[in-house]
Parts: C-alpha cells; structure tokens; sequence
C-alpha cells in the first residue's frame, strides 16, 4: 500500500476529531439517566439548585496525588469513579452544636435519635428541633482514651415493643483492653437503661488504644453483625487474618451474644463459631442494602486505600495481605500487593483516604435521585460521600457538606425521609428539601 497523501491525513484527521467529540458530549457506557440516581443537572454547591450545565456528570471528584501511584486498581470504577451533583434542590440545617463527640445515632420510631457520646460514656436523646436530654445512666464503664469510648448503637427491630437498645463501647478487662457489646432496656421514662448485660467481648484483649471497630446493626434475620478492628498494633494486625481471633473481622451473634445458627465454617483448628467475614482493618461502617439485604462495610485503610466492601459469608477481605495504601512511614505494607488469589478486593478504594466512618443507604423519598445511594461520613475527607452503586459496583461519587469543616462520624435517614448526621465537634445536621 502506498503513503497516505497530506490531504488523505488530514481528511483522517478531521473524521476522527469528530467521533471523539461526540463521543465526549454522551454519557459514560453503562450510566443511565435517571434510575440509579444519577440526574441530568446537578448544584453548583451541595446546599443550592443551580444548574451547572454538565448534565450532572463531573470529573472525579477526588483531585489530590495518590500516595501510592503505582497501585493501579483491579478493575474500572473501583476508584476515582466519575462526580455527580445532585439535582434536586437541598439543605443543611444544624440542629444542636450541644453534643460532646457523637460517635453513634440511630432514629428511634417516633422521629427522635438516640446518640452516643465517645469519650463520655454516655447516650442522649435528641428531638427533631434539636433539643438534647440529660444523659441516660445506666452505661458500664468505657475506656475513653484515644480511638475508644462508647461507639456505634442500634435499636431492636422490635424497639417499639420492647425499647432494647444494643451498643459497642471500649471495655478494660484483663490485658488491656477490648471491643465489647451490651444490650440494655430503656426505661420508659428515659433517664436509664435497665437490665444492662455485657454480651459479647472480642478476643484477645490489647494494650493498644486504636482501631475498636465499633459499628453494629440487625441483618435481615434478625442477629447482630458487629464489626470489629484489628486494634492497630503490630502484635495483633496479622490477627486480621487468624481463624482463632475476633480482631479484624465482621461477626454474627444472636441477641444473647451467641454464635448466630447457620454462621459460615471457617477452616483451620479453633475457628470462632462467631466470625462473618474476616481480613479487615479498622472497620467504622456497616449498613444493609435496602432491597438485598446485602451488607455493606467501610474500613480506614493506613496511608491511603479506604475500603467500601461487600461482606459475603467466610469471605477474607485481604488485611494485612493486600492493600491500596502505604504504611504511615510511606513504606509498602508487607510484600506490598494489591492483588492475591483467594482474597475479595474492595468494591470501591480511595488513595489518600477519606476516613470513613458510619455510613447508612439513602431510603427516603425527599430526594429521590438519591434512593438506594451509600452516603458515607468522613473524618478525615471532612465531607459526606455519596455513592450511587449499580450491579454492586460504585458508578458516582459526589461530595456534600465538605464547606462546613467538620469531622463527619456517622449518619442515620430519619423517618421524616431527611437525612441526619453528627459531626466529631458535637453538631447534628438535617440535610433535607429547601423551604
């Protein structure tokens, strides 16, 4: 075949400068317009309705440098997927700046929320105008000191009839210290929890002050998951991948604290009865897919490598194994490996990290762009995440609140369909319909 002339090229040239650009103008394959919450307009800020003319896809939205730039991700959208801007017009309202650190919420059936106080030691609760009670007696004691306290509550499924409450807090006992659960009854005129039991504590203790876990919620059956971290230190961080511990892993108990019927067998000698899922790292948040039933799971990776997952039964996560980040000394972790055979990698991973911590799925019909959506509340990030999952994998991103400079601890959807979220600096916000 003979050269190209200079007016062939350049009639080439012409032809395919087109196609790019249409095809720049269409939306991403596999992104749909409406029905998984992705709309076509978006805010120029999380709090207004302005249109920003881009169709409401936007470039990701994380912009900082990976602190690991080498790790490349194990398939497309498993980070720095496309930002969105949600449509509808929002707000964000603060409720009360009068609490000391919350750490857990949870709406209770008549539109208020319980709220637990990490370093206090105590629960309170909070009217939909914001008002806080006096604390509620009745707590044991927490070990406060640095990542513990008292941490994530849930609410029987049943509350309504019998006002059980079930919670995690920080415990001394022998050795140090550890991740624990308790279940109590409020009393009905609220000022305390009656018949107070401890019913659950991981194994083993640790003199470390770090990475309890913390988050607990009914599944579908009606048990307990619990998640529970590897407690930091080098001593206990391989216990993430040990059959014989209860670092570092999910696990499924009944409300007496017993191994759940039907818990996945683990192999290996002295595998617990109780363990879900094992290989995680400092896991602050579980939540259940609205229509599956699937759980749900964020972990704070070190340096970088944040995790969402999805927990399957007897599934290893890959701590310390594999991982997105770096050790906070910027050396690799371990062999420094992302990838292994037999090991799950996350559904959704952010290098530099975000600090996830509580995270709830959007089921209210206020904003309805926003059904089904994973809002996660970040430490670190000092914003909200929203992420619209489609076939279990992250296909949006958006970031809201991020102009308030708070440390976002956890969230909950309130019965008025608003979302609600609690900051570290002691704020309740309701983010909800413009006036």
């Amino acid at each position: 075949m003979k050269n190209p002339s200079n007016k062939t090229c350049f009639i080439l040239f012409l032809v395919i400068s087109s196609m790019v650009l249409a095809s720049c103008k269409k939306l991403p394959e596999g992104i749909p317009s409406n029905s998984t919450g992705i709309s076509p307009g978006g805010n120029t800020d999380s709090n207004s309705g302005t249109t920003d003319g881009t169709g409401g896809i936007l470039a990701p939205v994380e912009t900082l440098p990976k602190n690991a730039p080498n790790y490349l991700p194990a398939f497309a959208g498993q980070t720095r997927v496309i930002g969105l801007k949600t449509a509808k017009a929002f707000q964000s309202t603060i409720l009360t700046s009068e609490l000391r650190a919350p750490w857990g919420i949870v709406s209770l059936p008549d539109g208020r929320f319980l709220v637990t106080e990490k370093a206090a030691g105590r629960m309170r609760i909070v009217s939909p105008t914001g008002t806080v009670s006096a604390a509620i007696m009745g707590i044991p004691p927490v070990n406060s000191g640095n990542q513990g306290g008292l941490l994530g509550l849930c609410i029987d499924p049943q509350f309504a009839a019998n006002r059980m409450v079930y919670w995690v807090f920080s415990e001394n006992v022998t050795g140090g210290t550890t991740t624990s659960v308790a279940k109590g009854r409020l009393a009905n005129n609220e000022t305390s929890l009656e018949n107070v039991s401890i019913i659950y504590r991981a194994s083993p203790s640790s003199n470390s002050s770090g990475h309890y876990g913390g988050r607990i919620i009914f599944d579908a059956t009606g048990n307990l998951l619990v998640s529970i971290g590897e407690r930091l230190n080098g001593n206990t961080r391989q216990m993430a991948q040990s059959v014989t511990a209860s670092l570092g892993k999910v696990i499924r108990i009944t409300t007496q604290g017993e191994p759940s019927p039907g818990n996945p067998k683990f192999t290996g000698n002295g595998a617990l009865p109780e363990l879900y899922s094992m290989g995680h790292r400092n896991p602050q948040g579980l939540a259940l897919h609205p229509f599956s039933g699937d759980v749900w799971l964020g972990e704070f990776g070190p340096r970088g490598g944040d995790e969402i997952n999805r927990i399957q039964a007897a599934h290893n996560y890959g701590w310390p194994t594999i991982t997105y980040g770096l050790e906070y000394s910027g050396q690799p972790v371990g062999a420094g490996i992302q990838q292994q055979v037999g090991l799950e990698q996350p559904v959704y991973y952010w290098d530099p990290v975000v600090s996830p911590s509580g995270m709830t799925f959007y089921t209210g019909d206020l904003i309805p762009e926003w059904k089904n959506n994973l809002f996660v509340a970040c430490l670190s990030g000092m914003h909200l995440v929203r992420l619209v999952i489609e076939n279990n994998k992250v296909i949006g991103e958006e970031r809201l609140l991020a102009n308030q400079n708070q440390r976002f601890r956890d969230l909950t959807v309130g019965r008025d369909g608003a979302l609600y979220t609690i900051t570290d600096q002691g704020r309740l916000y309701k983010i909800g319909l413009n006036n």
